[in-house]
């Protein structure tokens, strides 16, 4: 059995906080609420002293527990009574297809993230605009360049991007289609 050090601990909550709040928001639809739910599950784990097979179950147990918490919110009386979900609604988010596709959709998002701050400050902030839709010309005047700096920059950085994440492009296809 594994239990986390303090200090594991720490550095568990600071990489994974953000992408739980999002994963539980696309359950809940209010930040707020998803914040206290992810901190509700990170303090049982410490308080409950919770131990883990090995240090891959923890993910997934944090996941699992977020959405099992957002479910039950849902399924709460005061969100009964000021919010009304459908009982299809309901059944769509209680399904694997759906809490996997929301998981693979975060983790990839991060991988990218990550791939992208790898890259020089003025490229990374071209691709990030670029991802968001923004034109060639958007992004020029965004960042008052000229639009051919914009394309060079953009050349550089997907070539360097490429190699970081062509071990995830089926993830990141699905990503797109599933989305679409």
């Amino acid at each position: 059995m594994y239990k986390l050090t303090l200090k594991e601990y720490k550095s568990l909550f600071d990489k994974l906080y953000t992408s739980l709040c999002l994963f539980a928001n696309s359950y809940l639809k209010n930040l707020e609420v998803s914040k206290d739910i992810v901190q509700e599950v990170f303090i049982k784990i410490w308080e409950d002293k919770i131990e883990f097979q090995n240090e891959n179950t923890i993910k997934s147990y944090l996941y699992t527990s977020v959405k099992n918490k957002s479910l039950d919110y849902l399924k709460s009386k005061y969100v009964k009574t000021t919010e009304h979900f459908s009982i299809s609604e309901m059944e769509k988010l209680e399904t694997e297809p759906f809490f996997l596709r929301e998981m693979v959709i975060l983790e990839t998002s991060s991988i990218i993230e990550n791939a992208i701050n790898t890259l020089p400050n003025k490229c990374a902030q071209i691709i990030k605009l670029s991802i968001k839709d923004f034109t060639n010309a958007e992004i020029a005047e965004e960042l008052g360049i000229s639009v051919n700096t914009v394309k060079t920059q953009k050349k550089i950085g997907y070539k360097r991007l490429k190699p970081l994440l062509k071990d995830y492009f089926i993830l990141i296809a699905f990503i797109f289609e599933s989305t679409n």
